[in-house]
């Protein structure tokens, strides 16, 4: 769309930036003469008229926004199909730049810019409006250092359309809320979380929750606690180490109460820093909810033996053989089987029972909200499955349909896909070899094509994916396999007439070879080609072989014998003719 005039107003001039719901380009606003940012939203979005509803109105109410932390909005609109939001243009790089271009920042620094945040949140959640994806990547830094959040209101529509209708969550998932990543409602102190990860990020240059899937990452942000960021730097300050972690509670009920909140504590940090300890204590001293540093307990209290006389002696006692251990262990014991039934089964007492429903196949949120809905208690599990997308539950335990007490657990195992494996190299390899070493891999061998090469017939050509790429585990893989050589027509010449010595080394300039020859009887000489299999004309295969018929030879013992049997019979005719010859009445001698 470069050059493109949208409205006929602001000409599109450069792409600078995009996600998975717009794209943005730098224009020229030719009514006013500034340049503008531009964001147009992707297609899919379009035909979604309530979420369309809500981006408008949303949007709208952020160009109420008025604050020197936030990016102003100047209008919202439509052009045929593409609609678009035109915001303050901001020359600089975005804070997630800054980090990997720094690796991590200075405390002070981090500790500036998370209060620039914390005063734009501040600003928008007084007039009602949840930003919902506070990141980096939204977070622009002025060529002096100022600090712009950007993209209010586009990820609250995005959010609450998407959970009204298939229950799936478009967002960041490194640094949304845990009540985010359930489907859960959203509220101020959702930001809250969301910055308390962009910090820690800033403060260590790590995301404090890392995964191979989305769904794994959400569940850490659920279910695990994020790494000390003092265990990464130490030389970060307690209090600031307490401002995260207050920020990251996972119950929003214990994050700061709200975002004034956070902004007194930072700046108060940021005190710490400029006068030394001395200031944190006496700030400590000031209120007593202010974060502070406490010696240990222990160090503090009296020891009992400082308590007893000289003389006094501690009695000493063997509680392994006591009584009431003993007792107080059987207690215990019982308690912990009671404990493990109530967490299994339920409430075992209680005679409430409800039908576990299916939940296979429906995403991870939804499948949650549908269980508690039958007051089932929810343990998400996840696990490798090529034919269920990631995200979807692959199977649930106990099995749909299973009658069951309220607050019995209920596991659902997540599919996060195929299990990713490296495409083995195939080529060279026989058909039968690369099919074994597929199926040895958990991979499937897909559509097998033939085609004519060089190579020996049957050997593997191509394969699809290429060798190297990243596929998952029972996926297809489709192979090109050898023909052999493709073999040449050659238009068979008329032999007839000629000998065999005669045609040799014309057959071998044509490729083909002398078959079954065949002898005829013939007046032709002997050793005349007679006929020819395949005919004449006839195109036939290089390498091919030609069966001939040819005059028979006469034997030499065959000759010789008429020749003698003539001669006698000649003389024999002879003899007789002679003597039958003589005269019968041949005059006698008179004498």
């Amino acid at each position: 769309m470069i050059n493109h005039i949208l409205d006929h107003r602001y000409e599109l001039l450069e792409h600078i930036g995009g996600g998975g719901m717009a794209d943005v380009y730098r224009a020229h606003d030719q009514l006013l003469d500034r340049y503008v940012a531009v964001k147009i939203l992707h297609s899919q979005f379009s035909n979604d008229e309530e979420f369309i509803e809500k981006f408008r109105g949303e949007a709208q109410g952020a160009a109420k926004l008025s604050h020197p932390n936030i990016v102003n909005i100047y209008d919202v609109g439509k052009e045929n199909n593409n609609h678009y939001i035109i915001m303050e243009y901001v020359a600089g790089q975005t804070l997630k730049d800054l980090i990997q271009s720094a690796g991590k920042l200075s405390v002070s620094e981090s500790l500036r810019i998370a209060l620039e945040i914390a005063e734009a949140l501040e600003h928008a959640h007084a007039n009602n409006l949840v930003h919902c994806d506070i990141k980096p990547h939204n977070i622009l830094v002025t060529p002096t250092g100022r600090i712009k959040v950007t993209d209010f209101g586009i990820a609250r529509a995005v959010t609450s359309s998407t959970m009204t209708y298939s229950g799936t969550i478009v967002g960041s998932v490194h640094y949304f809320s845990p009540e985010q990543a359930k489907g859960g409602a959203i509220s101020a102190k959702s930001d809250i979380y969301s910055l308390g990860v962009v910090l820690y990020e800033m403060l260590t240059g790590q995301l404090p929750f890392t995964g191979e899937t989305p769904i794994s990452i959400a569940l850490k942000h659920l279910q695990e606690e994020p790494v000390s960021v003092r265990k990464l730097n130490p030389t970060i300050p307690l209090i600031v180490e307490a401002i995260v972690l207050k920020a990251m509670e996972k119950d929003p009920n214990n994050r700061f109460a709200n975002s004034t909140e956070m902004i007194r504590d930072i700046k108060r940090a940021e005190s710490g820093l400029l006068h030394g300890d001395r200031q944190n204590n006496a700030i400590s001293n000031q209120d007593p909810f202010a974060t502070q540093i406490l010696p240990r307990v222990s160090d503090s209290l009296p020891s009992r033996k400082s308590n007893l006389a000289p003389d006094e002696k501690i009695p000493q006692t063997n509680l392994l053989k006591s009584k009431k251990f003993l007792w107080g262990l059987v207690c215990i014991l019982i308690l912990g089987f009671f404990a493990g039934a109530f967490l299994s089964y339920g409430k075992f007492w209680s005679n409430a029972e409800v039908i576990v429903p299916d939940v296979v196949g429906k995403q991870m949120t939804i499948a949650k909200q549908m269980l508690e809905t039958k007051n089932l208690r929810v343990n998400i599990a996840e696990t490798y499955d090529a034919d269920v997308p990631a995200g979807e539950v692959v199977s649930q335990y106990p099995a749909a349909g299973t009658t069951v007490k309220e607050q019995r657990l209920v596991t659902v195992y997540i599919s996060k896909g195929g299990e990713a494996l490296e495409m083995p190299d195939v080529h060279g390899l026989t058909k039968v070899a690369a099919e074994t070493k597929l199926k040895n891999m958990g991979l499937k061998l897909g559509k097998v094509e033939e085609e004519y090469s060089n190579e020996a017939a049957g050997t593997v050509l191509n394969q699809t994916p290429r060798s190297g790429t990243k596929i998952t585990k029972g996926s297809a893989v489709d192979l090109v396999i050898s023909k052999g050589p493709k073999s040449r027509k050659v238009t068979l010449p008329d032999f007839s007439g000629s000998t065999l010595n005669s045609i040799e080394t014309q057959l071998k300039s044509l490729n083909l070879k002398a078959g079954t020859v065949t002898e005829v009887t013939s007046s032709k000489p002997a050793g005349t080609i007679l006929d020819q299999t395949p005919a004449a004309g006839t195109d036939i295969a290089e390498g091919s072989s030609v069966d001939f018929s040819i005059a028979k030879t006469e034997k030499a013992t065959d000759k010789n014998t008429n020749k003698n049997s003539g001669k006698d019979a000649s003389k024999d005719t002879n003899k007789d003719t002679a003597k039958n010859s003589k005269p019968a009445d041949a005059p006698k001698d008179t004498k």
